[in-house]
This record gives structure tokens, C-alpha cells and sequence, in this order.
């Protein structure tokens, strides 16, 4: 479990994650796209961002459970004033980008590769899960966001998906 040494109030630290981008083309599914970069004090900044983390694309409780319901409830965190919506995790941004396609993110919500998670560690909410194959990943949590400063921040305890899921984050907004 993931121990925060960031809080409401605070401002969260710079970042660097890869991204690609939706184009049409990605919906040919043998284009990968071009990684690009972004940070969060030039992405996110003057900005409401709900950020969900996940400990990996693809796994069972991120698949299913975690990163749906931010998708099926889209316009009602447009509704709430959020500007971004982003899931991130430590895969890459290939990964990142592959599961974006299959989950139907389009444009709607970013898929961020936070590579090695480097950024949630800096923030103390990273997790070693080398016990399962998997290495250091980001921690199952999400962030709210209003111009870098955290707003709210759930972190799941243990196993599941309750304050860093989409109802949750909705009822933080």
C-alpha cells in the first residue's frame, strides 16, 4: 500500500509522462502513433484535472472496474468543470496508448505513461509489486487537480476500487 507524503492543499510536483495523442488514424490498429511529452506545469496548469491512477493497463480491477466508469460518466465530470481527465499508469505510452484504443478513450481521457513511476513516487504513491511479476507501479489512487494544487486525493487502502473511483471523485467535485 502506498504511504502519501502529498496532501490536499499541496501543489503537486513537476512531471513528465509520454502520451500519444488520438488521431484517426489510431483507429487502424496497426499504427502505433508518436509518443509526445507533456508536464504537468504546462499541461495542467490554470486547469481542473482529475488524474486516476492504476497500477497497470490491462489487469483485471483497471480494466474492468477502475477506468470505465471515468469513461461512462464523462459528461457529467465535463458538467462539474473538469478540463482533463487522465489515467496513468507506469506502462509505456505504446501500452498506454493500445489500452486507450481498446477501452474507447478517443480524446476524451488521456491515457499518460508515468514511465518507471517516477512522478508518483514523488509524491509517495508508488508500490513495489515485484512480489507478482509486475516491479514498482504507480499506486491505485486519483487526484483532483485545480491549477496543481490537490484538492482531493483518494488512495485505495487495499485491494478494489472505492475512493478512487469514478462515483467517489464525483461526489469530491
Amino acid at each position: 500500500m502506498a504511504t502519501p507524503t502529498i496532501a490536499v492543499g499541496d501543489k503537486v510536483p513537476h512531471g513528465t509522462f509520454n502520451y500519444i495523442p488520438h488521431t484517426p488514424e489510431l483507429d487502424d490498429q496497426l499504427v502505433c502513433g508518436t509518443p509526445t511529452t507533456i508536464t504537468t506545469t504546462d499541461f495542467f496548469a490554470g486547469k481542473k484535472v482529475v488524474l486516476v491512477s492504476v497500477p497497470g493497463a490491462f489487469t483485471p480491477t483497471c480494466h474492468v472496474n477502475h477506468l470505465p466508469p471515468f469513461l461512462a460518466r464523462y459528461d457529467e465530470f465535463k458538467a462539474k468543470g473538469v478540463d482533463i481527465i487522465a489515467v496513468l499508469a507506469a506502462n509505456d505510452a505504446f501500452v498506454m496508448s493500445g489500452w486507450a484504443r481498446v477501452e474507447g478513450l478517443k480524446d476524451k481521457i488521456l491515457a499518460l505513461s508515468d514511465g518507471n513511476a517516477e512522478w508518483s513516487k514523488a509524491m509517495g504513491l508508488s508500490v513495489d509489486l515485484s512480489h507478482v511479476g509486475f516491479g514498482l507501479r504507480t499506486a491505485r489512487y486519483a487526484i483532483i487537480l485545480d491549477d496543481l494544487v490537490v484538492k482531493y486525493l483518494g488512495v485505495e487502502p487495499g485491494r478494489g476500487v472505492t475512493v478512487s473511483g469514478a462515483e467517489a471523485v464525483l461526489e469530491a467535485l
